[in-house]
């Protein structure tokens, strides 16, 4: 596996990986045959790892941790480290599925509500012939579900799983089950089902573009907004941190 470079956000480790590298790496992962656990790491996730040490460590001990959020991009530049790119969690499963077409691999997708797996499952498959997906199940994050869901997964025997049951559940959940799935990259995707599936709409490209894509999903979802407000926090906390412990570099 190839060393990586990170960048330290609030105490939160983030790798500088370009979309091409993660998919490099992601691949070396799934032929290692050896379990891997790889997150997105946005503002909100750096937020909640503020009030969780065991969130923060969970993140931190990830073999891959890719930039998804501008706000990440943003603070690693502030901080004299920038990372390269926004590597968002749609775009990488969107690119792991075409990959996964191409080498054979078969994917498990679990979370979001009933039916939405199923629906991006098919979209997938239409979209990249000879991908293979070898489940799909909503369940949730509860610990009650864990044995029947791991069964289900182990059965299966896929080559990567996508997660989608929000953070920090997720990723939590991934932490707790990863020595029993026998799956070789186990992936946290927030949201990502229901953008796919169509449930949720993205932000026009030129918005993402210019990482305005919060401001998009607040105008669609007003309800959001008590959620935005982890933005400015993010922010004024990577200023006072730069500015306590020394120069932007």
């Amino acid at each position: 596996m190839p060393a990586l470079k990170e960048v330290e956000i609030l105490g939160v480790r983030v790798h500088d990986v370009t979309m091409p590298e993660a998919l490099t790496v992601i691949e070396l992962m799934v032929q290692s045959g050896r379990q891997h656990h790889i997150v997105t790491v946005n503002p909100e996730f750096i937020m909640i790892a503020q009030q969780s040490n065991l969130f923060r460590e969970t993140l931190n001990k990830a073999a891959l941790s890719l930039p998804d959020g501008i706000g990440v991009v943003w603070a690693s530049r502030f901080a004299g480290s920038p990372i390269a790119e926004r590597v968002t969690g749609v775009d990488t499963v969107m690119q792991i599925a075409a990959l996964a077409g191409r080498l054979g691999l078969r994917l498990f997708l679990l979370g979001a509500k009933t039916g939405v797996a199923e629906r991006v499952a098919d979209l997938l498959q239409k979209q990249q012939p000879g991908l293979i997906v070898a489940g799909t199940y909503a369940g949730s994050p509860s610990p009650s579900e864990e044995e029947e869901i791991c069964d289900r997964i182990q059965v299966a025997a896929p080559h990567i799983l996508f997660v989608a049951y929000g953070a920090p559940q997720q990723d939590l959940w991934i932490r707790r089950n990863l020595p029993r799935l026998g799956v070789p990259v186990s992936m946290g995707v927030g949201g990502t089902f229901d953008f796919i599936a169509g449930v949720a709409v993205r932000a026009p490209r030129w918005m993402q573009e210019h990482g305005l894509e919060w401001l998009h999903r607040l105008m669609r979802e007003p309800r959001r907004y008590r959620r935005m407000l982890v933005l400015p926090r993010f922010a004024f906390e990577v200023v006072r941190f730069q500015l306590k412990n020394g120069s932007r570099g």
